[in-house]
């Protein structure tokens, strides 16, 4: 690539824009050249907009930017990740998509719309298609989407049994704070304690997995037809979503077949070399005790998922350990990687 791809985010002062930022610093085909916020960040410098919450310091030359109020217009690139809170996110990412932009959003308001795809790249990358469907709405450009974060762990862990037929699933979650955003939940909720309630979680995960790992069907995605039940708890661990599962398959497969299945697991990012792709999509760690947030969350940048433990089930077929990290795979890095694709397949031009 001679020149980079000029990209903007929206939402670009909260936790979640921060984490584009970061990510996208020094990304190889993306430079970040527009941040959109509030009315009242609107014309600020981005270092007095933004109070920094991330590792490390803000990059100096995101610092320098002119946020932008989040309208269409004001030199806003058409790449345009979307870090908007869900209060907001419906009526501004409709805008830039019928002004002609191409929004990648992190929000969870287009998820279900039947002609918006929610992407997992190594697992539906055909769901692209339906990119062409939102023309009927008279939009320029269009809209696509990543899962909730803990759906991205959950639907990468069981990626490599999609060959054997999934049938059943039964996940239970063990969230990170970093989740619920700053603020974010308060210390004496959370300090050795666990929350076994975050709200909409549970049915977000059900059926954002069904439509992730469900069939292209022209105009609309024929969701997985499995049975999903999902339990989700806000635990005192700071970056690293945990899911523990439980399986049930189609065709009967030895304790060895799934295990091969997961260590040759690959798919069109790695295929493609994508610059954000993890080398080892799922990576199958064989100790008893992983994988672990504070130890495994980080692999490959964060945006590898890790599974461990895998063994027999006795009321389903195969039960395993989960982690993804939240804002990173679950977040930022998915919609970045999620804009490698459509780049690879001329969706940017």
């Amino acid at each position: 690539m001679n020149k980079k791809i000029e990209v903007g985010v929206l939402g670009a002062t909260g936790m979640v824009g921060q984490s584009f930022v970061k990510f996208l610093e020094g990304h190889p085909w993306f430079e970040l050249t527009w941040a959109g916020a509030s009315d009242r960040s609107a014309g600020k410098k981005y270092a007095d907009a933004t109070s920094w919450r991330l590792d490390g310091s803000m990059p100096e030359r995101v610092a320098a930017l002119t946020v932008s109020d989040c309208k269409p217009g004001n030199g806003a690139p058409k790449l345009m990740f979307s870090a908007m809170d869900a209060s907001v996110a419906t009526e501004i990412e409709r805008a830039f998509a019928e002004a002609g932009h191409l929004v990648v959003s992190n929000s969870k308001n287009h998820r279900m719309e039947l002609d918006v795809p929610l992407l997992v790249p190594e697992i539906n990358p055909d769901h692209l298609q339906l990119l062409a469907a939102q023309k009927s709405r008279g939009w320029k450009g269009a809209i696509a989407t990543n899962p909730n974060c803990s759906t991205v762990a959950l639907t990468m862990g069981l990626a490599p049994l999609m060959p054997f037929g999934i049938q059943t699933i039964i996940a239970t979650t063990m969230q990170a704070i970093s989740g619920a955003g700053y603020p974010g939940v308060p210390s004496l909720d959370i300090l050795g304690n666990v929350i076994p309630f975050i709200g909409g979680e549970e049915a977000k995960m059900e059926i954002e997995t069904q439509k992730i790992m469900g069939t292209f069907a022209g105009d609309h995605i024929q969701p997985l037809p499995a049975k999903m039940s999902a339990h989700c708890n806000r635990v005192p661990v700071v970056d690293g979503h945990t899911v523990t599962v439980s399986v049930g398959l189609r065709d009967k497969a030895s304790l060895a077949e799934i295990l091969a299945a997961y260590q040759n697991y690959t798919s069109v990012p790695q295929q493609r070399n994508l610059p954000s792709a993890p080398k080892k999509p799922v990576l199958y760690l064989p100790e008893e005790n992983r994988p672990q947030p504070r130890r495994d969350a980080f692999r490959e940048n964060g945006m590898c998922v890790t599974v461990g433990r895998l063994r027999e089930c006795p009321v389903l077929d195969y039960k395993f350990v989960c982690l993804g990290h939240n804002t990173i795979r679950g977040a930022a890095g998915a919609a970045v990687l999620n804009a490698e694709l459509m780049y690879s397949e001329g969706l940017l031009d």
